[in-house]
């Protein structure tokens, strides 16, 4: 069993004054809403949805792409659409 990662004291200080006065109070809104929604990730795309998928790849396919750093998924995207026939609607 993993032990549970606790977080440090200086990266969570105690609350002076200063701190409470500052804080927004939202009337009527519970804690589990406000954590809820402070949480939230982005919202809808506006532009044309791509659709989330499950493949499997062989790891030298995917290790080529990983090489070239940050944006391999785009990359291997459009290797695909490049061997197909398939063309990008923008």
């Amino acid at each position: 069993m993993q032990k549970r990662k606790t977080t440090k004291p200086a990266e969570n200080p105690q609350w002076t004054e200063t701190d409470f006065k500052k804080a927004t109070h939202l009337p009527g809104t519970s804690l589990v809403k406000a954590v809820a929604a402070a949480r939230r990730g982005r919202g809808p795309q506006k532009a044309p949805k791509k659709v989330a998928i499950s493949i499997r790849l062989h790891p030298d396919i995917v290790k080529h792409f990983k090489s070239g750093g940050a944006g391999w998924q785009a990359r291997m995207e459009v290797a695909l659409m490049n061997a197909s026939s398939v063309k990008k609607s923008v």
